[in-house]
């Protein structure tokens, strides 16, 4: 569950994640982090001593759910935008975590950047495809929301970031899955993809990506992620699964392979 917490400046709001586990800061208007970031990081399988890179981070809550999930992770963010990536480190510092933020684009990553392999790579890249949709005019939100890098560049980029048996981890829109699909094959394999629906008996919207540098194992689809519990919104109370309810609010893991 998210709770706003206005702050004292008009620009930008705090925010609880992890049923406060985490306090973060983001600009009050332009692209806002909510759920989907956190359960991005909750199927994170990270474990303590290993490193991660997380491309288009934001203010930085993917990777502070998981840093504050799994104790001992080293975490590179990557952002375009710099007064984002400000803020992120600015949320890393103050909910003392683990994360150091480099303001690029990342098809000009810092040659640093470039010679290094992660045991993790995470990203939650624009839903939509911008050559198809109309610009939002908040440019903050234009760019989270659609930007100007195909799907296909974050996902070979990041693939070349994923060290020997790492991971690849995403979180994208359903009709976006044959692209990603396509993008990914013979650079990672052992794909588990895990859709996600609001309720029991609606179309998935949303699918949770997981790939394996040196995997052969053979593609599976998980069980549906079903996020509230009843067939439809029946009262103003919170509605949400025992599992999710367990990510939003208290860091729970959540195995991208119930």
């Amino acid at each position: 569950m998210v709770r706003l917490i206005w702050a004292v400046t008009d620009e930008l709001t705090q925010d609880d994640f992890l049923g406060g586990k985490i306090r973060v800061w983001q600009p009050r208007r332009g692209y806002r982090a909510g759920v989907d970031p956190v359960l991005l990081a909750a199927s994170v399988a990270a474990q303590s001593g290993q490193t991660i890179l997380e491309l288009g981070c934001g203010v930085g809550v993917a990777s502070l759910c998981v840093a504050a999930r799994v104790a001992g992770v080293q975490i590179t963010g990557v952002e375009v935008q710099a007064n984002y990536a400000a803020l992120a480190q600015r949320n890393a510092t103050e909910n003392t975590l683990p994360l150091s933020v480099v303001t690029a684009d990342l098809r000009a990553l810092p040659a640093d950047l470039r010679q290094e392999r992660f045991d993790h790579v995470i990203m939650n890249p624009p839903y939509f495809d911008r050559s198809t949709g109309t610009a939002a005019t908040d440019h903050g939100r234009d760019l989270a929301l659609g930007g100007d890098t195909p799907l296909t560049d974050w996902l070979q980029i990041g693939a070349r970031r994923v060290g020997p048996r790492g991971h690849l981890t995403m979180i994208q829109r359903m009709e976006r899955l044959p692209e990603a699909l396509a993008a990914l094959e013979g650079r990672l394999g052992a794909v588990i993809v895990r859709p996600i629906a609001g309720r029991i008996g609606k179309a998935p919207e949303l699918f949770l990506l997981q790939a394996r540098q040196e995997g052969r194992a053979a593609f599976r689809m998980a069980p549906t992620l079903i996020m509230h519990e009843g067939a439809a919104h029946s009262a103003d109370q919170d509605s949400y699964a025992q599992a999710v309810r367990a990510v939003l609010r208290n860091g729970a893991e959540l195995p991208i392979w119930p």
